[in-house]
């Protein structure tokens, strides 16, 4: 998938939630990496000493901080933070349809180019190992599914995708749905 095609899918696209004051602001990086010649997704999978979270499959980034200019900079701040990615090295392409969390945030999710390969240096409280799924994969292989999964004690059925025995769901799933549909 060429980057200009996907910036101009993108930059026609974006869904703002705007109705629930109640969500905390978040933002996420959805980066993107050519890797043997082809377009990889980078996913982290969250350690169990996080707050929220704990032991999921996501993208870099987390909740806004007053001290952020806008929700961009809180993805960029978030993915350095996380994985060691320089905020210089991420060619921003724009921003996809905001997403819902059960844990009551509102998250604008970034889509952009990144170095590959490039020397992540991991948090080691945030972050325990990054999953590279590829895009073709997402787009032709991978069946977006529902199941069950219980959050804080509650169940609740929500989109997934296997990849590699890693079960990528939630806000997650939820986005790579949104982008997928996009490129479709």
């Amino acid at each position: 998938m060429e980057k200009e095609k996907i910036k101009r899918l993108i930059n026609n696209k974006c869904q703002p939630i705007t109705d629930r004051p109640d969500l905390l602001p978040a933002a996420v990086l959805l980066p993107l990496f050519k890797k043997k010649g082809e377009t990889h997704i980078l996913l982290t999978k969250r350690t169990d000493r996080v707050k929220h979270h704990k032991g999921q499959i996501c993208f870099p980034g987390g909740a806004f901080h007053s001290e952020d200019l806008d929700l961009l900079t809180t993805a960029l701040r978030e993915t350095e933070e996380e994985i060691g990615l320089e905020i210089e090295a991420v060619e921003v392409l724009g921003e996809l349809d905001h997403m819902a969390t059960v844990s009551n945030f509102r998250v604008s999710p970034y889509v952009g180019i990144i170095p590959y390969p490039y020397p992540f240096k991991l948090s080691s409280f945030e972050v325990e190992r990054l999953i590279e799924l590829p895009l073709d994969y997402l787009i032709n292989q991978a069946p977006l599914k529902e199941g069950l999964f219980t959050y804080q004690g509650r169940s609740m059925v929500n989109l997934y995708v296997d990849y590699q025995g890693d079960i990528i769901w939630g806000a997650t799933a939820g986005i790579l749905k949104n982008f997928k549909d996009l490129l479709s």
